[in-house]
C-alpha cells in the first residue's frame, strides 16, 4: 500500500506540475498580448476565453481522457489545454495598467518589437502573480486529476494515482478501511501543504498584505 502509494503520489504531483506551468505560461502569454496590443487582437483572445468560461471542462475532459484509455500524459495536456483561460483574463486585466507604465512606453518608442516588450517588460513585472497563479494551479490540478481518477475516467490501471487509488479503496472502506484512509491522508496533507505554500507566497509577493515581505 505504501508503495502504491508512492507511485500515485508521484504520478499525481507530475500532472500537476505539467498542468499548472503548461496553463501559467498560457496564460501568462496569451493575457499578456492581447493586454498590450488591444484592438483586434484583444477581441479575438477575449472572445475564446469567454468561449472556454462557458464550456463544461470537466465533461470534455471526461470524454477526452476516457477515450485516451487513461493515458496521465494525454490527460495532463487536456487539462492544460483548458486551464489556462481563467488565468489569462487575470493576467489580461492587471497587464492593462503595466502597459501603461512609462518604461512600456519607452521601450515602444525605442522601436522595440511587442512581443518583445510582452515577455521582457510587461510579464516579468506581473510575476508575483504568476508564481501564486502557479501554486494556486497546482492545488487545483490535483484535485481535479482526483476527481477524474475517482470517477474512473483518469488514471487506469495498472497505472496508479492517488485518484484512483482512493477510488478502488472506497469499495472496501468498511472491510479494509486502510486502503481507503491512507492515500486520502496524503492527498489531504498534499492539498493543504500547497494551499498553506501559496498563501505565504502570496504574502511575501503581495505588497498590499500586512506580512507583505516578511513571510
Amino acid at each position: 500500500m505504501f508503495a502504491q502509494t508512492a507511485h500515485g503520489l508521484r504520478q499525481s504531483i507530475l500532472i500537476a506540475l505539467i498542468v499548472s506551468i503548461g496553463s501559467t505560461v498560457l496564460a501568462a502569454v496569451i493575457g499578456a498580448c492581447a493586454a498590450y496590443f488591444r484592438g483586434r487582437t484583444e477581441q479575438i483572445i477575449l472572445a475564446i476565453i469567454h468561449f472556454l468560461m462557458i464550456m463544461p471542462t470537466f465533461l470534455v475532459l471526461s470524454l477526452i481522457s476516457n477515450k485516451a484509455g487513461g493515458d496521465w500524459l494525454v490527460i495532463a495536456l487536456v487539462m492544460t489545454a483548458i486551464s489556462w483561460f481563467l488565468g489569462a483574463r487575470t493576467v489580461w486585466a492587471i497587464a492593462l495598467s503595466v502597459r501603461e507604465q512609462e518604461y512600456v512606453a519607452a521601450a515602444r518608442y525605442m522601436g522595440v518589437p511587442g512581443f518583445r516588450i510582452v515577455l521582457r517588460h510587461i510579464i516579468p513585472n506581473i510575476g508575483s502573480l504568476l508564481v501564486i497563479s502557479f501554486t494556486l494551479g497546482l492545488v487545483g490540478a490535483v484535485m481535479a486529476e482526483t476527481g477524474l481518477s475517482f470517477i474512473g475516467f483518469g488514471v487506469k490501471t495498472p497505472d496508479v494515482s492517488l485518484g484512483s487509488l482512493i477510488g478502488s479503496g472506497s469499495n472496501t472502506v468498511t472491510s479494509a478501511p486502510w486502503l481507503f484512509y491512507y492515500p486520502a491522508g496524503v492527498l489531504t496533507l498534499l492539498t493543504v501543504s500547497m494551499a498553506f505554500v501559496a498563501d505565504g507566497l502570496r504574502d511575501a509577493l503581495d505588497p498590499t498584505s500586512n506580512s507583505g515581505g516578511t513571510a
